[in-house]
């Protein structure tokens, strides 16, 4: 008589990868009531609800290292849930004017670096190369998600606290520096796999 295996809980519900997919329903939540940057109300709300997306970026790695909850699922989800996130905030910030001029500039460079760095993490994956982050792209992250949250909050943050949107441009370029040093550092890497590639 076979004895009866207890059923494996599935990797996809550990609540680690549950804090990722709250991030993920957090984008289209956020560009939602984004559409009405006039809204005092839609401003705070999406201020709320980004804090807490960013605080899952951190939550859901420290849970996985600490719960071992790392998965395969998770290491992918991760990176997109932050991509997502930040790149629909940028788009929603510029389209309501909150983010102009010079400072889209800001942005471009934070969006080309995603793409850049996701291009080059496919590429590095089929060699089995990983790069870690680091300590610079992590202050970086910081940066990029606080300077986005005093825009998100951007003319109803001014009734607070005055100058919140200059705060958040000025932030958005720090972190823009941030990016093309990471961005760099990641585009070294590649280049030196790709050409120490004998294929």
């Amino acid at each position: 008589m076979n004895a009866v295996l207890p059923r494996r809980r599935s990797q996809a519900w550990t609540l680690a990868n549950c804090l990722t997919y709250g991030r993920l329903a957090a984008v289209p939540v956020l560009a939602g009531l984004l559409f009405w940057p006039d809204e005092v109300g839609a401003r705070f709300a999406a201020l709320a609800i980004f804090a807490l997306a960013a605080i899952t970026d951190y939550l859901d790695g420290y849970v996985a290292r600490t719960y071992a909850q790392s998965s395969a699922l998770g290491r992918m989800l991760d990176p997109i849930a932050d991509k997502l996130l930040v790149a629909a905030c940028l788009l929603m910030l510029a389209a309501d004017h909150t983010i102009t001029g010079l400072n889209l500039w800001a942005a471009i460079v934070i969006l080309c670096r995603e793409v850049l760095v996701s291009g080059l993490r496919e590429y590095l994956a089929e060699l089995k190369v990983s790069v870690p982050v680091s300590r610079i792209a992590k202050w970086k992250t910081t940066v990029q998600l606080v300077a986005i949250g005093f825009l998100v909050a951007g003319p109803a943050g001014e009734t607070i606290l005055p100058g919140t949107v200059k705060i958040g441009l000025g932030l958005l370029w720090i972190a823009a520096a941030l990016t093309i040093w990471t961005g760099w550092d990641y585009m070294r890497a590649g280049i030196k796999h790709v050409i120490d590639d004998p294929r």
